[in-house]
């Protein structure tokens, strides 16, 4: 049943099931406001769901980041990319972040900021600038066979950060201060969001390397179907079971690139790597292209002069206080140092991209967000187009050249060996027979572990390094 009073503005009143509904007739509607309605409703339709961003653009994204991945110079340099990565990001959402809450507290004293803004607003923003994307970057150094060394670094920092960045600000939205609405430090509250932080991680990190297995061999069209399905199931599995999926899928790039990848057949091989390039270039031209489109689209942009200068000059201090005092700590340890124009390239490499965009775009409710979507939406164009194009002269003006390094760090060296005798021969086709590398004791174990496959490789290469000793030796005599 329904009910209209009269009065200054009419009410309708709705009685749906004992619920009841108040609705305001505001008067008569022109043709104005008519277009107005029409044109809001075309720029909901050209609208898109930030979650689609996150559940079917950015896994194959970041699949085809771990999956293309240089492992050896990945591993070789993993603890310097993962100090960057973890302690890096963490210093440079802090320090972002608090700078971002200074700017605030300026806005609000000169009149500039009415609506509220609270710190933990500011370190979300801090999160999201945290998270570099330098493809650009990346593909001039391609290009140009820069150093490999620091293309590790810097794509291995990339990778890595995208993922610390996600778990990082779902960490912070989980941060519950006591109190109502206090949003002021809280010891329970941050140490929650800490073990928020590392559970999420390093679930998500088992989840992808545990899925990331499989032993498929001999079905061409079989192979290359289970192989993507199991990357896309990984990532809907870990944000299933509360995890973060594009940890996940990353990881589980990594471990199907090492693995997977010797147990499928040559045509497998190429088809599947080819089918994740055409899906991550896919994804990725579709979102920078929908960062121009929601330029002009979203209809609740707040400019703030004052808050976006302030944003730039935090972004660079907080890129400057993660590369030079991790660097200065990291060389202490390190046999082959990173010199002083390897650390000024990480400080220009330092580009934001779909990722920011993407965690920007995800919840733009509240004033604050509407003004963090649009500041990031600006740094994303304003670091691309600048320092993207700017990467050749840079690499002129520091002197930085293709350079190969063979040595390897201990811990590289040990679990490469650990890696091709135990590993690869349970996993895959290839690496020795466990019944060569193991004691004479484990030989029942060693051959029902072993594939047949591996064998035959064995065999081969042993029969080819033979007749290789005999040729050259019979050379040698001649």
């Amino acid at each position: 049943s329904c009910v209209l009073t009269e009065g200054p503005s009419s009410t309708l009143l709705l009685n749906v099931s004992g619920k009841l509904f108040e609705y305001t007739l505001k008067g008569e509607i022109n043709s104005r406001e008519i277009n107005n309605v029409e044109q809001n409703d075309m720029l909901r339709k050209v609208t898109f769901d930030p979650e689609v961003f996150f559940n079917i653009l950015l896994p194959p994204i970041i699949f085809h980041a771990g999956y293309s991945l240089k492992k050896r110079h990945f591993f070789r340099n993993l603890g310097s990319i993962i100090t960057y990565a973890f302690l890096g990001t963490a210093i440079s959402c802090f320090v972002i972040g608090n700078l971002m809450y200074g700017v605030v507290k300026l806005m609000q004293m000169v009149g500039q900021l009415s609506e509220k803004f609270y710190y933990t607003d500011c370190l979300f923003f801090g999160a999201i600038l945290s998270a570099t994307d330098p493809v650009t970057v990346l593909a001039i150094f391609t290009e140009l066979h820069v150093d490999v060394d620091l293309y590790a670094l810097l794509f291995g920092e990339s990778v890595m950060n995208d993922a610390v960045a996600i778990v990082l600000s779902s960490s912070i939205m989980a941060y519950q201060p006591s109190g109502a609405n206090t949003h002021m430090f809280d010891a329970a509250a941050f140490f929650k969001s800490v073990g928020v932080f590392l559970g999420i991680f390093s679930g998500s990190f088992a989840m992808g390397a545990v899925t990331g297995f499989t032993k498929l061999h001999c079905f061409p069209l079989l192979e290359t179907a289970l192989f993507f399905l199991m990357s896309w199931s990984t990532f809907l599995l870990a944000e299933a079971c509360g995890f973060t999926g594009v940890v996940a899928v990353l990881f589980c790039g990594i471990t199907q690139a090492h693995y997977t990848y010797n147990n499928l057949s040559e045509e497998s091989t190429k088809r599947t790597k080819q089918l994740f390039e055409v899906l991550h270039f896919l994804a990725e031209n579709f979102i920078f292209s929908y960062m121009g489109l929601a330029l002009f689209t979203f209809q609740n942009h707040v400019f703030s002069p004052i808050f976006i200068a302030g944003a730039f000059i935090a972004i660079f201090i907080g890129r400057a206080c993660n590369i030079y005092p991790l660097t200065f700590m990291l060389n202490l340890g390190r046999r082959h140092k990173i010199t002083g124009n390897f650390q000024h390239m990480m400080m220009f490499s330092g580009l934001r991209g779909a990722m920011a965009f993407a965690l920007a775009i995800r919840d733009t409710a509240t004033y604050a967000r509407q003004m963090m979507f649009t500041t990031t939406l600006l740094i994303v164009f304003f670091t691309v187009w600048v320092f993207g194009g700017g990467t050749t002269p840079m690499l002129s003006r520091l002197h930085i050249r293709y350079k190969t390094r063979q040595e390897s760090a201990w811990l590289f060296r040990l679990w490469y060996s650990f890696d091709h005798n135990y590993l690869k021969p349970i996993l895959t086709h290839s690496g020795p027979p466990l019944t060569t590398t193991l004691p004479p004791c484990c030989g029942p174990l060693a051959r029902c572990l072993t594939s047949p496959q591996a064998y035959q490789v064995h065999t081969r290469t042993h029969t080819q390094t033979l007749i290789e000793n005999v040729v050259g030796h019979k050379c040698g005599r001649t």
